[in-house]
């Protein structure tokens, strides 16, 4: 499934769009940033509720197709000008994660 595949899939809100056509190799959900450096997947959508700029690091190091900010909480300022700069797709949907996951069918 492409990026936009997902969007669309979870009505998702945009807040950076670098590449909607990456091909996303899995899910991963996980709060805990060592924890995602460890485990996530290249390519995969992550699913979590951290909104801070250390997300856009993370998800630069494990080469993430996107990460997904649920529950409806709003990214930090910061994290979607990072997203920007470091051509990161960053989404946002109002479901909770297992919710959000269920829907997706990755």
């Amino acid at each position: 499934m492409k990026v936009k595949d997902l969007i669309l899939k979870l009505n998702a809100k945009t807040y950076n769009l670098a590449d909607d056509d990456l091909e996303i190799s899995t899910g991963y959900c996980g709060d805990f940033l060592s924890f995602v450096m460890g485990k996530a997947q290249d390519m995969c959508a992550w699913f979590t509720i951290m909104n801070n700029v250390n997300v856009a690091a993370v998800a630069h190091i494990c080469n993430i197709a996107t990460v997904v900010i649920c529950e409806g909480i709003e990214p930090d300022d910061m994290l979607i000008e990072k997203c920007k700069a470091m051509g990161i797709n960053l989404i946002g949907v109002e479901a909770d994660i297992f919710n959000a996951v269920k829907l997706s069918k990755i």
